[in-house]
């Protein structure tokens, strides 16, 4: 199982750690929402939680939930800039289908 950060993520997290003064990396996981039935949540990690499964991407820690592992094993956390919006994608290879606004997905 795998989670990874493309190197223009891991650069951008890098940053926002460091401005922020603190912080032991990015959590990521899933929540049920939206119209598809699961969401990703995002998060600065300020601990490591009991369970939580680490992965190092580009020297950035990814911290994951056991429960959310399942449904985010083999992703791609990409950060893009498009014109003059920017945030981050997930390329999800367990991903079924989306919402139409792309803000929710299922497996």
């Amino acid at each position: 199982m795998a989670i990874t950060l493309t190197e223009t993520a891991a650069k951008h997290v890098g940053a926002q750690l460091a401005r922020r003064g603190k912080g032991v990396g990015l959590r990521l996981g899933v929540k049920t929402s939206g119209c598809s039935g699961l969401a990703y949540k995002l998060e600065f990690a300020d601990e490591t939680k009991p369970g939580d499964v680490t992965f190092d991407s580009h020297g950035v820690t990814v911290l994951v939930d056991p429960k959310s592992l399942p449904y985010l094993d083999g992703t791609v956390l990409d950060f893009r800039k498009e014109g003059i919006n920017e945030g981050f994608k997930f390329e999800n290879p367990n991903v079924k289908a989306e919402c139409g606004c792309g803000e929710s997905f299922h497996v």
